[in-house]
């Protein structure tokens, strides 16, 4: 698939066929897709969980035991993915980077970052997974978790209490779903977001 029609095609799956399994190979290749996202300093700092079976359903006791009323359907149809990969930031990992002789700093002065790039990065590998899931033929979402219940959920799997949770892809063949109420917003166009050489000037 042409990477435009990548980009045009990528959209947020909320159901899934519940009797086709992501393939292992292809569920490789978002793996490794996603690694080769940039990362400041090539710290690197970002960590998967991927979840499939009886695993899935322990994330699911734990995250859908309580659903409020409104979100019924949208949880359910989300549970119908057969993998979810559950993406966290080491923020240590860029402190200790960037005190490194070749990067000229001394300490690990949070301070030092205009942005938490841990975050970012993790987003961005995040991102190339799920360009990879459209150009294999599957669906995801990209979603996150009520933080109330991540120390539950990071206690159960055994995630390392400093890394940061980020967000979950949920993975699978598409089912038939609604188009998401929120798209009737609208896209904003590059006129009205794209700034040229001063702020407040669009024109192209």
């Amino acid at each position: 698939m042409e990477f435009s029609e990548v980009v045009r095609r990528r959209r947020m799956v909320r159901d899934y066929d519940p009797s086709r399994p992501v393939p292992s190979d292809i569920r490789e290749k978002i793996l490794a897709n996603g690694l080769r996202g940039p990362s400041a300093g090539f710290s690197q700092g970002w960590a998967f969980l991927t979840l499939e079976g009886a695993d899935r359903d322990r994330y699911w006791a734990i995250t859908a035991a309580d659903v409020d009323e409104k979100y019924v359907g949208w949880v359910t149809g989300l549970r119908r993915a057969p993998l979810l990969i559950l993406a966290f930031a080491d923020k240590a990992a860029y402190l200790d980077r960037y005190a490194e002789a070749d990067k000229g700093r001394t300490d690990r002065d949070e301070s030092r970052w205009a942005a938490p790039y841990w975050f970012v990065d993790t987003g961005m590998a995040s991102l190339l997974m799920l360009q990879t899931v459209v150009d294999e033929g599957l669906g995801a979402c990209f979603f996150g978790v009520p933080s109330a219940l991540l120390p539950a959920v990071k206690a159960e799997f055994g995630v390392p209490a400093e890394l940061e949770f980020v967000g979950v892809i949920s993975i699978g063949y598409p089912a038939p779903d609604r188009r998401s109420p929120s798209l009737r917003r609208g896209r904003r166009s590059t006129a009205e977001v794209v700034h040229r050489g001063q702020w407040g000037r669009h024109a192209g």
